[in-house]
């Protein structure tokens, strides 16, 4: 039996995208290519690119500007793929006009926004979750099987990096503090997200890093520290495209999980005598499975996925919030 549900299985739902930019292109071909949901329209401060991006996918419906997007009453959830510095307010706007909402991560700029998003939701009795998408692939489902099934014994490390080079832009979004750029909220927050998804809340974390000439960051890495002697050691970089690999080690074993570890890839468990076993399942693009959660958990009338709660995505922040106060990282607002 498959250890997640086949995509397709899950109920309609209309969408509207609120952005047009790599990742909301991605999500759009996700979900026509691999789910029963309809992106119905498409909401863009440029009337141009959102028409162009509606062609581009068969988007029926296009908006100028996002309050005509939210408001649209033919639309069930709005997907926030706008840049970091702008989820809170976009997240707000949709949840204020009655709309279920997926938030690309990060989740926010800080716990801060975060709570207030997770507040509004709560209050207005709608669905919402941050697009953490690696958390719903059919590869994390299953090595959190072999982790519960005890083939590797008692885990005591966890090593993940996620490194992309980017030619340095001040005017590029990763490099612009104002869009809350750099390499944490952007790349960290997968290794940080899959600590936080197989060992938990760290009781510590100690963080190193060195900032851009725009004054974000340009490379961190983390030590995470965890009850009894596990601890996590993770690595992000704008500098240098890594393997993007992640390892977990235990007393009777380990697994290599191949690169990228948080896209659909295969893993090996490896054990101390010698034997091993390799899982590798063909999966296209990968976030259909979270488009999917939402579909399931809206139809079943929640406001929250069990497998990434608001109290998950609010930990994670606080885990980032503590790494950007030790490597002296602050966006403009703040």
């Amino acid at each position: 039996m498959a250890l997640v549900e086949d995509p397709s299985s899950a109920p309609t739902i209309r969408w509207g995208l609120l952005g047009t930019g790599w990742i909301a292109d991605r999500f759009a071909r996700a979900v026509a290519q691999h789910t029963r949901a309809q992106v119905v329209s498409v909401g863009s401060r440029n009337k141009h690119r959102g028409d162009r991006f509606a062609t581009q996918h068969g988007i029926p419906g296009t908006h100028l500007g996002y309050e005509e997007l939210v408001s649209d009453p033919h639309l069930d959830a709005i997907y926030i793929a706008s840049p970091h510095s702008e989820h809170r307010e976009h997240a707000l706007m949709a949840i204020e006009a009655g709309k279920h909402v997926l938030v690309e991560k990060a989740f926010a700029r800080n716990t801060a926004e975060a709570q207030e998003i997770v507040d509004a939701a709560r209050g207005a009795g709608v669905f919402l979750m941050e697009a953490m998408w690696t958390r719903f692939l059919p590869h994390v489902a299953a090595l959190r099987a072999v982790l519960e099934r005890g083939e590797i014994g008692e885990v005591v490390h966890l090593a993940a990096d996620h490194g992309q080079w980017f030619p340095f832009d001040p005017k590029h979004r990763i490099f612009n503090p104002d869009l809350a750029g750099g390499a944490l909220l952007d790349l960290g927050v997968y290794p940080i997200a899959f600590a936080h998804d197989l060992l938990g809340v760290p009781e510590s974390v100690q963080a190193t890093g060195k900032l851009t000439e725009t004054g974000v960051d340009g490379q961190v890495s983390m030590v995470l520290t965890y009850p009894g002697r596990v601890q996590a050691t993770l690595h992000t970089t704008l500098w240098s495209k890594t393997p993007t690999t992640a390892v977990i080690a235990g007393t009777e074993g380990r697994i290599e999980v191949a690169g990228d570890f948080y896209t659909p890839t295969s893993f090996t468990v490896i054990r101390n005598d010698g034997s091993r076993w390799t899982y590798q399942r063909e999966v296209p693009i990968g976030l259909q499975y979270e488009a999917a959660e939402v579909a399931r958990q809206v139809s079943a009338g929640a406001t929250e996925s069990p497998r990434l709660t608001w109290d998950n995505t609010l930990e994670v922040m606080r885990t980032m919030d503590e790494v950007r106060a030790q490597i002296g990282l602050v966006y403009p607002g703040e």
